[in-house]
């Protein structure tokens, strides 16, 4: 049986996408380099993010805007991701023909499970104890910082390069200053 881990980053923001990632492993892959996106520093989540890449048997990222955060909520948003990104995933799996028709297992970050058409279990903390789940953890990180930092380009006002979009001072203060950005979550109260 496979295992999908998948998690996402960026719900906790006030501007920007919320992004997950998926990652199935193979037994050899050197888990060493993994551990809570968090807890890894950008240099070492992006040198773990393109060895996930190169070596994982299955891996997605998906990216739910704030319009559909906006219209659907953070938690439905996240799932939405979550199992997006499975499917990716998954298809690279059913791509694979010493691999495919294999049993896959999705474990979840948190204490909710995405809609994924396989056998699925949330745990709190996978994202630090499971290395599929902290392989997709960094890809989710890595994608959504990157992201962040073409949106600083675009709107440097805001500094989402430093703050990523997350609620800090100087996020709400610009906000308050000059009002929402185009990529500011409407339904999350930056005041």
């Amino acid at each position: 049986m496979l295992i999908c881990g998948t998690d996402e980053a960026g719900r906790g923001p006030l501007a920007g996408p919320v992004t997950a990632g998926a990652v199935i492993l193979p037994d050899d892959f050197p888990i060493e380099i993994l551990n809570d996106s968090k807890k890894l520093n950008e240099k070492k989540r992006n040198f773990a993010a393109t060895v996930i890449k190169e070596k994982a048997l299955g891996w997605g990222v998906v990216n739910i805007s704030q319009e559909i955060i906006d219209d659907i909520n953070i938690l439905q948003a996240s799932l939405l991701a979550m199992k997006l990104s499975c499917e990716k995933a998954m298809a690279m799996i059913d791509e694979n023909e010493d691999l495919s028709g294999e049993p896959i297992h999705v474990i979840a970050d948190g204490n909710k499970v995405p809609d994924v058409n396989c056998d699925v279990e949330a745990l709190v903390k996978a994202d630090s104890t499971i290395p599929a789940v902290m392989a997709a953890s960094i890809l989710a990180k890595t994608e959504r910082d990157a992201l962040m930092v073409q949106y600083d380009k675009l709107y440097p006002e805001y500094g989402y390069a430093q703050h990523k979009g997350y609620p800090t001072k100087a996020h709400r203060e610009i906000c308050k200053k000059i009002g929402p950005s185009p990529i500011q979550r409407k339904t999350f109260s930056y005041k």
